[in-house]
């Protein structure tokens, strides 16, 4: 079922720009077949393609986009044992997680084709005419378009929820603009399995054929090219800071600069408060080692910061958590690449000055396998030696030691953007909490209470995104019903004659939409 080919409109094309191949990084060993890198002759025609395919795609109906997505989803399960049997050899994952993310993938296809029906991501909005106001008001009346063709790049970490048909591409789809994806090139055969489904779902729902292409590059390049293309109108990444920032820059220096919404890097701190330490201490230690160390720790949301004050209650949670620690297996990381950074990060973590390397988990046995790893230090270093606030991608974290409570809220203040802060707390708490609060509120998208942040629920109030670095654009997210709005753009028409008009603003609400009119929300 696997060519090596990439997918641009119904055509499978083969690469002449150079040969990849996905590797297993439990073993280091190649995994057939090759596939043909991509150039610049593939993105102009995908580009083409898409451009051609925005204006009829994003005037399908409700029911066809619905229709669309909800295809997709069955065509990925229908896949079945064949796409988690690769997923798993590129990705070193477990399957038990894979099957959580495949499910996650199709959950989140079908939110957006239960959004799509709703109607309410159009934000249609009436101002009835005034003619006798002086001066007079015009017939006003909004709703958002598709801003177009979406370049998408697959996530290392989420071979299918980040991936081919994962969050990014669901939005788009589901608001109306044609996808380029560009596959990860650690996962290429799970990536073309996918896109087969999606091709497949194009030709038979009859929609144009270049509302969908995958493509396969080599290098930074590849991706810098795809995003300069004319076509492209908006960009949908998750990965590096340093990757994301060079998609950013790419992006503002073309002639019409577009938004590019990037996840990046953030290290999600976890504060505990005294009351709850006294009172949970090993608890939490035992949570957050689980947290920590969860997916080998290659989760965005991964822990990776602990904030409390010093005493006998955090000491205890470390020697709880570090007794926990002493019994994780080391756990294969996504990709040599990955491995690689991951042991410079903790070596670098480990010689920092004022930082403690307080225990390992299991040694790591295989040839990308990560040893999960426990620092600690000082607030006052902390504060001192900005790269401790830097990710480490993989199973590690550090605990910052604070004097007492306004240190805490120092380090807080200090932080950088995160798409995530938690909070562990009791009734006791909510005094220095409410203090912290408007701290974190600044500084992160979600925050989290007595829990840890690895589970990103697909829902309508979920919010993954961030202030910078965790995100570039913090008024976005991309999880959950809010993402179709990344795609979205508002037109205003003024007196546009009724037999020219959009069905979703049209007298008589032929499409049953709840409306903005005269500024009371109504549904007839």
């Amino acid at each position: 079922m696997i060519s090596g080919n990439m997918l641009i409109g119904q055509s499978a094309v083969r690469g002449e720009d150079g040969v990849l191949s996905a590797i297993n990084p439990a073993t280091r060993e190649t995994i057939g077949p090759d596939f043909g890198a991509g150039g610049i002759a593939e993105i102009e025609q995908a580009c083409l393609l898409a451009e051609q395919a925005c204006d009829s795609y994003r005037e399908t109906t409700a029911q066809q986009r619905a229709q669309f997505l909800e295809a997709i989803a069955s065509g990925i399960l229908a896949l079945g044992s064949t796409l988690i049997e690769r997923a798993a050899l590129e990705s070193g994952l477990p399957i038990g997680r894979l099957l959580m993310e495949r499910g996650r993938t199709v959950s989140q296809l079908r939110l957006f084709a239960k959004v799509v029906r709703d109607g309410h991501y159009l934000g249609v909005t009436l101002d009835s005419a005034l003619p006798a106001r002086i001066p007079a008001r015009a017939d006003l009346r909004l709703r958002k378009i598709a801003l177009g063709p979406v370049a998408v790049f697959g996530a290392s970490n989420f071979p299918l929820a980040f991936s081919v048909a994962g969050g990014d591409s669901a939005a788009a789809l589901a608001a109306g603009c044609p996808i380029v994806v560009k596959a990860h090139e650690a996962h290429l055969g799970t990536s073309e399995l996918v896109g087969r489904v999606i091709q497949r779902a194009v030709a038979d729902h009859q929609l144009p054929e270049g509302v969908f292409s995958l493509l396969m590059g080599d290098g930074n390049l590849f991706g810098q090219a795809l995003v300069s293309h004319p076509a492209i109108k908006a960009v949908a990444f998750t990965g590096s800071r340093q990757g994301g920032m060079a998609l950013i820059r790419t992006a503002a220096q073309r002639p019409e600069p577009i938004p590019v919404y990037a996840e990046m890097s953030c290290i999600n701190p976890v504060f505990l408060l005294p009351h709850a330490l006294s009172m949970r201490a090993g608890e939490i230690g035992r949570g957050f080692v689980e947290a920590m160390t969860m997916s080998a720790g290659q989760m965005c949301t991964q822990p990776g910061l602990v904030i409390a004050v010093e005493g006998q209650h955090l000491d205890k949670f470390c020697s709880t958590a570090l007794d926990a620690l002493g019994k994780k297996t080391a756990q294969t990381l996504l990709t040599p690449g990955i491995h690689q950074a991951y042991l410079e990060g903790i070596e670098w973590m480990g010689n920092s000055e004022g930082v403690t390397t307080l225990g390992r988990g299991c040694t790591a046995e295989s040839p990308c396998a990560a040893q999960a790893t426990l620092f600690a230090t000082q607030a006052s270093s902390f504060l001192r030696t900005g790269r401790l606030g830097d990710e480490i991608f993989g199973p590690s974290s550090l605990i910052v030691a604070c004097k007492n409570e306004d240190e805490m809220l120092e380090v807080a203040q200090y932080l950088s953007g995160q798409l995530t802060a938690t909070l562990h707390l009791d009734d006791a708490d909510h005094a220095l909490a409410r203090k912290l609060l408007p701290i974190l509120e600044r500084k992160a998208g979600r925050i989290v209470t007595n829990g840890y942040p690895n589970h990103v629920e697909v829902s309508h109030a979920m919010v993954h995104g961030g202030p910078f670095p965790a995100s570039s654009d913090s008024r976005s997210s991309a999880v959950g019903a809010g993402a179709i709005d990344r795609f979205l753009r508002p037109v205003c028409y003024q007196d546009l004659p009724a037999a020219l008009m959009p069905e979703a603003l049209q007298d008589g609400n032929p499409s049953g939409l709840w409306r903005t009119l005269d500024g009371t929300c109504v549904s007839a």
